[in-house]
């Protein structure tokens, strides 16, 4: 069993997002039962709030549906029950080391440093540009399933 963590700062944009295209990638790829895929926040803002509508709306129109998922914050423990735990951006980065107090294990990465071009997954709650991280998603998404199952 592969345990996959996706972070983002509140966990209602980009890591639910990564964390529903990533199972609805290993579904497809007939590997569900070999990974455990979730999300989780670095902050407290959102806790408990669903997926913001305009992503579920998005991952909605490619079939994939997110109903349930409510926010919640990581904590040191997630450090041990996972095997990645995957950020967003590099703040995120950080925040995850500040929780796990470290990456003794290298477990942390970012999603996108899995891709031929390494970048911040930008944020749609500012920039409002939901298809952008859509792409970004999916690219680091497949060139993170391809560097497992390789």
């Amino acid at each position: 069993m592969i345990r996959i963590l996706f972070v983002c700062h509140g966990n209602i944009c980009r890591s639910p997002m990564a964390e529903f295209v990533m199972r609805d990638m290993v579904n497809k790829s007939g590997l569900a039962d070999k990974f455990e895929i979730a999300s989780a926040a670095t902050s407290t803002e959102e806790i408990g709030n669903p997926v913001y509508p305009p992503v579920k709306r998005l991952l909605s129109g490619y079939g994939i549906s997110c109903d349930g998922k409510t926010a919640r914050q990581m904590t040191k423990k997630d450090y041990d029950k996972y095997d990645m735990i995957i950020g967003m951006d590099s703040a995120n980065y950080r925040n995850i080391n500040r929780i796990c107090g470290g990456d003794s294990k290298n477990k942390i990465y970012l999603l996108m440093d899995f891709t031929s071009s390494p970048h911040d997954v930008a944020d749609p709650w500012y920039t409002r540009n939901f298809d952008t991280t859509w792409e970004d998603i999916n690219e680091g998404c497949k060139a993170l399933l391809n560097k497992i199952i390789d």
